[in-house]
């Protein structure tokens, strides 16, 4: 997210000593991406972030592939995934492919007994369920119902619960999350016609600083493994950092939808993008105005993309026995579009109070294990008449 931020102590320059009351120095570190030539933040520590006591082993936590071709459209009952205790074993793969996983998650506890970092992915969680603060080496940021957390790859953070009754919907994206480049200016800032500005963007303003020594397990993903890995110090020890690489929150609640006199496509929904798929945001909107519009969407052909539709709330105009925390799955190479009788109903309609998040790849998503025990396989005939 292309906004410069600073929070804490930074010295007047970079790379240049940054010394302590008694006189010893901080250790800077750089936090970047795409080298050094992407968006990156300069932070410093009270101790060396370098220093591992421990490897302690590894295990594997790849999603298990049910089905690897598909061109089947599935129906996924979320709120059938159990809730679990731990936030990392909460986290149930459904649909996948080599540019991002795509989660439900139903975590019941905080995570108290390590710190995770996911260096393979930037992690973006929408909280359908739930309220608490995500704490990061970054600073912190409290969340509720609605709520984008837009983690970069390689952050190290906790996640604090203040209920056992939490649902998330994640994507990991292996490529990096940005706004969408249509709504910015060269300079990156958001235009006036986007549907969203800086204003809603929420960067961190507390920032935890633990001066401690002692075993510090931050349990590392990599290439679909998680690592435990004993650190020496504790890793929110950060006094001050500034730059561009950082988590932030945006609301779903915040996002102005765009409106026309005839239906528009889905892309004036974008809220997200990679180069690799974007995410959407279907919020409360006013209808087509045009006299002899048909507010409900054509139907069109999913030719380049898989569709994934997460339901949030309110009414889904175009689905038929649609409910909160299903998943829709209309995969490339066959066409979709509203379920049977959808049209006529939305003939005359004014608003829709419908709110979803949708996720379209550019490559096709194989279907896991994990997937097929929520799924509704014969979801795929809910269009005959």
């Amino acid at each position: 997210m292309p906004i410069y931020h600073k929070l804490g102590k930074i010295p007047h320059k970079r790379h240049v000593q940054f010394r302590k009351e008694n006189g010893d120095l901080y250790y800077e570190q750089l936090f970047g991406t795409i080298g050094f030539d992407g968006m990156s933040t300069n932070m410093y520590h009270e101790h060396r972030p370098t220093q591992v006591k421990e490897i302690k082993g590894q295990y594997d936590v790849a999603p298990k592939i049910a089905k690897s071709n598909n061109i089947q459209s599935y129906r996924l009952r979320g709120f059938q995934v159990e809730p679990q205790d731990d936030f990392l074993e909460s986290r149930k793969i459904v649909l996948t492919n080599s540019d991002c996983h795509i989660v439900l998650a139903a975590p019941k506890k905080s995570t108290t007994d390590y710190f995770y970092k996911n260096t393979d992915s930037d992690e973006v969680i929408f909280i359908h369920k739930g309220t608490g603060k995500l704490r990061t080496m970054l600073g912190n940021l409290d969340f509720k119902y609605g709520d984008y957390l837009v983690i970069p790859r390689g952050m190290i953070y906790k996640i604090d619960f203040d209920t056992e009754d939490n649902r998330l919907f994640i994507v990991e994206s292996h490529r990096p999350v940005y706004t969408p480049k249509r709504y910015r200016n060269w300079f990156g800032q958001l235009l006036e016609h986007s549907p969203f500005c800086e204003r809603d963007i929420r960067r961190p303003e507390e920032l935890e600083t633990n001066d401690e020594k002692g075993d510090f397990l931050i349990k590392i993903k990599k290439r679909d493994e998680i690592f435990d890995m004993v650190y020496a110090t504790h890793p929110f020890d950060v006094v001050g950092y500034d730059g561009y690489n950082y988590p932030y929150a945006f609301s779903i609640h915040d996002f102005e939808p765009i409106t026309g006199r005839i239906h528009l496509p889905p892309p004036i929904h974008q809220t997200f993008e990679t180069d690799a798929f974007v995410i959407c945001s279907f919020v409360p909107r006013l209808y087509d105005y045009h006299p002899q519009s048909i507010p409900a969407p054509y139907n069109h052909s999913n030719i380049d993309s898989d569709e994934v539709l997460y339901y949030v709330d309110g009414d889904f105009m175009s689905r038929n026995d649609i409910e909160a925390g299903h998943i829709s799955l209309h995969p490339a190479g066959i066409p979709h579009g509203p379920h049977p009788g959808a049209v006529e109903r939305s003939i005359g309609k004014k608003e829709t109070l419908e709110l979803a998040v949708m996720v379209d790849t550019f490559k096709p998503l194989m279907v896991t294990e994990d997937a097929m025990k929520i799924a509704d396989e014969k979801y795929y005939q809910s269009w005959l008449d």
